[in-house]
């Protein structure tokens, strides 16, 4: 095997190492983190100080400013954010992903494999799943600096070749070569933390002086500024068929990252002397790696300092170049908040999740509504309740293939595998609520076509089991979104009015079968319709009970930070 081919191998094989690493860490911070990622996202809305310091934490958490973007853009074409909020957010994001270029530029490679060792140790020994993710946490860091290191040892060579040198130093003279060149890194690598991480190491090699960098701090420059704008190209792939508002998002990202690549570029000598002085001394190859970290963070905070106070403007211009509004096509029968970008965060994936829940709930109220009008005689749409069922069942659908995507990636904790299980028992009992009903109705239907009838007090008597059940659906809702285990309990009480109900009306009616006043052939009929009450109240109480034993809907208000998210785009 030659010399270049043995590069190429170990190049892509240090990236691998290091791509998996950090993406090992990422899933395994945000199981370590687990319900905090709440208190994160909870402060996403408040203002836009607040916003971008949250997108800062989240992309701590994540370790990609890729996935924060991504979030911020699903939040925005759900209605769950708007505009100014998912901006900021972005904005803090950019700060928020400086941290991993810090960390690389630490030397810890003579620690590399002790760490592996203890997160190793910490996974296989510990019977604790917390412990496990944080052995995982360990594990994956030293993972991803080891890849950095074979990275660095693959590309001496390169440092002793006059024509790479050559190339670096029209780089140096020439910053648009540089800028081009780390975007295309970052276009292929699809992050900007790999290929920030892979300058920061060539710029440790010594050129031919055996002193000095191979590159220089003014060359590695506007590579790192090249990063930034590679970067954005995630946004823009996950803003494809999103609302114009998501579209915005993303662009706002771009121009953030472009902006201050172009202003950079016009001062780099300036640029470089500035992190030379908040940097530390010493020989340049040995200190060039903190120096390109501190360079990065500098850029994406005086870029944020400088654009927080604007984002009025940001919108203004965004909305220029997108304008309009998005034209109301989506059909009631669409998931609305669903989003499979949001897969990979769990925390974000079962609060959207719970939102389709609620707008599941709340469309299966206006079927019971509809229900009502039909059974005693008001039906105003005779359409309106087919139509309601047939979105129930859909949204339904779709919410529990959601959730088993959710569950297949493997990146829940034991809670919020118990939780996003509850959340599909919930969904599934309003599905069985629906199907009650929709029995219901049908066997009306069919008696009014047949020219049967039941007798006034037949009626009065099936009205009130519709709206004991009808209350019970609401009770037990509401004890699902807001985790009242108070009115779960009482709902679970509720279930012997029901049966009281049922003997009681059964018994009247037999008597009225006896004193010729109700027709006798309709005594199933109105058996099973009663029966079909008690059925759905069974699924309301098993809502109620599921309420008792912990699960609730997830809303990023519960650690008691207002919900401004369900307040959609303003």
């Amino acid at each position: 095997m030659n010399d270049t081919v043995q590069m190429l191998f170990g190049l892509a094989g240090g990236l691998a190492l290091f791509l998996y690493g950090m993406d090992s860490m990422s899933d395994n911070l945000q199981k370590v983190a687990g319900d905090r990622m709440k208190k994160i996202l909870g402060i996403l809305t408040r203002n836009p100080v607040m916003g971008a310091l949250a997108g800062a934490l989240v992309t701590a958490v994540l370790q990609s400013s890729s996935a924060t973007t991504v979030m911020a853009i699903g939040f925005v074409s759900a209605g769950l954010m708007t505009l100014p909020q998912a901006i900021s957010v972005i904005f803090g994001a950019n700060i928020g992903t400086t941290m991993t270029a810090q960390l690389m530029a630490f030397k810890i490679s003579d620690y590399i494999y002790p760490i592996i060792f203890v997160g190793f140790l910490l996974n296989f020994v510990s019977k604790k799943e917390r412990v496990k993710d944080l052995g995982t946490v360990v594990f994956s860091f030293g993972l991803l600096f080891e890849g950095i290191e074979i990275m660095g040892s693959v590309m001496k060579p390169l440092a002793g070749s006059p024509v790479f040198t050559d190339l670096m130093g029209k780089v140096s003279q020439i910053p648009v070569l540089g800028i081009l060149l780390g975007a295309a890194m970052t276009l292929v690598v699809q992050s900007s933390s790999a290929t920030i991480a892979v300058l920061q190491n060539f710029a440790s090699q010594a050129g031919p002086d055996g002193v000095t960098s191979v590159i220089g701090l003014t060359g590695a420059i506007p590579i790192l500024l090249g990063d930034n704008i590679g970067t954005t190209i995630t946004a823009l792939l996950a803003s494809i068929g999103q609302s114009k508002n998501a579209k915005r998002t993303a662009l706002a990202h771009s121009f953030f990252n472009i902006s201050g690549s172009i202003v950079f570029a016009c001062m780099i000598p300036l640029f470089a002397r500035f992190v030379t002085a908040i940097s530390p001394k010493g020989p340049e190859i040995q200190v060039i790696s903190r120096q390109i970290a501190n360079a990065h963070t500098t850029f994406n905070i005086v870029c944020t300092l400088v654009w927080l106070p604007l984002i009025a403007v940001m919108v203004k211009l965004v909305s220029t170049v997108i304008p309009g509004e998005d034209q109301q096509s989506q059909t009631l029968s669409q998931p609305q908040y669903l989003d499979e970008n949001m897969l990979g965060q769990p925390v974000a994936a079962m609060y959207l999740t719970s939102n389709e829940i609620r707008r599941c709930v709340g469309i299966t109220g206006d079927m019971l509504a509809a229900a009502r009008a039909e059974l005693t005689g008001e039906r105003r749409d005779p359409g309106a309740f087919d139509g309601l069922y047939e979105t129930v069942k859909q949204l339904q659908a779709a919410i529990v293939a959601y959730i088993s995507r959710l569950f297949a990636r493997g990146g829940l904790t034991e809670s919020q595998s118990e939780r996003t299980a509850g959340l599909l028992f919930v969904v599934n009992n309003v599905d069985r609520v629906a199907d009650r009903f929709q029995e219901i109705v049908a066997r009306t239907r069919r008696l009014i076509r047949e020219g049967k009838r039941f007798s006034e007090e037949a009626r009065g008597d099936l009205g009130q089991c519709f709206a004991i059940s009808e209350n019970l659906f609401h009770r037990a809702m509401e004890a699902a979104d807001t985790g009242d285990q108070s009115i779960a309990a009482e709902a679970s009480k509720d279930r012997a009015d029901m049966r009281r109900a049922q003997k009681q009306f059964q018994k009247a009616h037999l008597a009225r079968v006896k004193d010729n006043t109700c027709d006798a052939s309709l005594t199933r009929d109105y058996t099973d319709i009663l029966y079909g009450f008690d059925r759905a109240v069974d699924n309301c109480v098993g809502v109620a009970e599921e309420v008792m034993d912990g699960v609730r809907f997830v809303s990023l208000a519960e650690t008691g930070v207002q919900d401004t998210l369900s307040q959609g785009v303003q």
